[in-house]
């Protein structure tokens, strides 16, 4: 059981390393030249972050690192599920379009879930990277990060694959599929 501090018990820290340890080793092409003992010492010295994965990977988001970014020193963690994380679907893209169905509301926003997960929805650019990586939502999509002037207008962006094409598109930010969620990113 998860407690309200956002912070994991020595055994689940444990559990969780030891999933993220074995998929790092398994989807190698993900990450090349990247030390798994280097970044297992940056999880180790932030449970928070640990946390953070832990929710990644509950809600069914098959965290693993695509990437280090020598600027900030720091590893890029990013939802590699083949298809949208299923604990995270039939959402609408914020709270300011939740508040806005008169019925019908879905249980929860993409932004809102990301912040108390302690992660952000990947940008355009972030997921046509990681599509980059595999094949990833070829029968979903994820809500992305939508530019202001877009949701400004009352709309929204996601993307998906299809036809072996990466594919960005845009919905009323108030709609929600239960195919639809959002892959998040985390800084380590």
């Amino acid at each position: 059981m998860k407690s309200n501090k956002k912070k994991l018990s020595s055994e689940q820290n444990d559990e969780l390393l030891r999933i993220l340890k074995a998929r790092f080793e398994k989807n190698m092409q993900r990450h090349k030249g990247l030390d798994w003992a280097a970044i297992q010492a940056k999880l180790k010295a932030d449970p928070g972050k640990l946390w953070s994965l832990d929710e990644m990977e509950s809600t069914g988001g098959e965290p693993d690192v695509i990437g280090f970014d020598k600027k900030t020193d720091e590893y890029i963690f990013v939802d590699c599920s083949a298809e949208s994380p299923k604990g995270r679907r039939s959402i609408c893209y914020d709270h300011e379009a939740l508040e806005s169905r008169k019925e019908h509301k879905p249980a929860n926003s993409a932004i809102e879930m990301a912040a108390d997960m302690g992660i952000e929805l990947l940008t355009e650019e972030q997921y046509r990277a990681l599509q980059q990586l595999g094949e990833f939502d070829t029968k979903t999509s994820s809500w992305l990060t939508t530019p202001p002037a877009i949701r400004k207008l009352g709309g929204a962006i996601f993307g998906d694959r299809r036809f072996n094409t990466v594919f960005v598109y845009h919905n009323g930010a108030e709609s929600y599929y239960a195919a639809r969620a959002f892959r998040g990113v985390l800084r380590v």
